[in-house]
């Protein structure tokens, strides 16, 4: 029977409008409505989360409220069609952790259409070190592929290298053969960008140009963005005829201090990347990529696990940018 009362990390406005994080005791009754009630085995820690963790309006509007836009686990109760209890599934992306109560729990309530099967070879565990990072990742390679853009029209750049996503792209594209420069603000992770086969690691000063001028010489055949603002810019501007940019984030900057120029006249294709609302026919597709051709055999080696416990310092250090790769959340034995 499921038990009534659970683990979370709830976050709290105070009267003076800062935010509190604390690992509490939840009620099933707090949860909200839906037809699938699952067990959380793991989540994963991602920027958005911290956003949420730390009362962002913009990503969560209402408080208390438990993070967690990524959840992987069993199915305990289900009044679906097709989903039984003792199911594997897991859930990225919708409104999870969002405005309704996340993966940073023992357990979540969510409507069955949110849910995908444990996709195929990939464990419960290893779907959270991909969770909605290696997702993004994972959409932003397929559509720079679906462009036509081969590994023989040239180098493939990946901005925000050392994150989540831009370190499961540069894996991915590295498997598929492509030639990868990865950006980076992290000079001395260099190291841990060509282990995971880049071809060439440049210092982000290198990748923002500051003379605003419309053209830059055609450097990149592709590439897969993950800051926006200046460098997205940029990297556009530096695109080969044709090619194609993917944009996925904005820590850097929601601007995007740009001309037509590159558009009209070489054909550049700026395609936006978005998780969330992914169509479930391509959402499936992806899954099924990672669980096969795009597996990659060094997960561990991009991941730290940690522990609700752990959460409240790790989110301060996504924050600061302090953290490289993936964080695993072990959210109950």
């Amino acid at each position: 029977m499921t038990p009534k009362k659970f683990k979370a990390l709830v976050v709290t406005e105070t009267d003076n409008h800062t935010f509190v994080r604390q690992i509490t005791e939840r009620s099933l009754d707090d949860l909200p409505v839906g037809d699938v009630v699952i067990r959380v085995r793991y989540s994963s820690l991602n920027y958005k989360d911290a956003l949420s963790a730390s009362g962002n309006r913009g990503v969560t509007k209402r408080y208390p409220h438990t993070p967690g836009i990524d959840a992987a686990g069993i199915v305990e109760e289900s009044t679906a069609v097709g989903i039984q209890p003792g199911d594997e599934v897991i859930i990225t992306g919708y409104d999870l952790g969002m405005n309704t109560s996340g993966g940073f729990g023992e357990y979540v309530r969510v409507p069955s259409d949110w849910i995908v099967p444990r996709p195929g070879t990939l464990s419960l565990r290893e779907s959270m070190i991909y969770g909605t990072a290696g997702f993004t990742a994972a959409l932003s390679v397929h559509k720079i592929m679906a462009h036509g853009v081969t590994k023989d029209h040239g180098d493939i750049l990946v901005t925000g290298a050392t994150g989540g996503v831009g370190s499961i792209a540069v894996s991915i594209l590295v498997k598929e053969g492509y030639n990868v420069v990865a950006v980076t603000g992290k000079q001395n992770q260099a190291y841990f960008l060509r282990d995971l086969g880049a071809a060439h690691v440049i210092p982000r000063k290198d990748a923002i140009d500051s003379a605003g001028r419309p053209l830059l010489k055609e450097r990149w055949a592709g590439v897969i963005d993950t800051v926006g603002g200046d460098i997205l810019a940029t990297a556009v501007k530096s695109t080969k005829y044709g090619g194609a940019v993917t944009c996925c984030g904005n820590v850097a900057s929601p601007d995007l201090p740009l001309n037509a120029f590159p558009f009209i006249l070489r054909g550049i294709s700026l395609i936006g990347i978005d998780s969330v609302y992914c169509p479930r026919k391509l959402r499936l597709l992806i899954w099924e990529k990672l669980a096969g051709n795009w597996k990659l055999a060094h997960l561990d080696g991009l991941t730290r696990e940690i522990t609700l416990d752990d959460l409240n310092d790790t989110i301060d250090a996504i924050l600061q940018g302090r953290m490289k790769g993936r964080t695993l959340v072990r959210v109950s034995p």
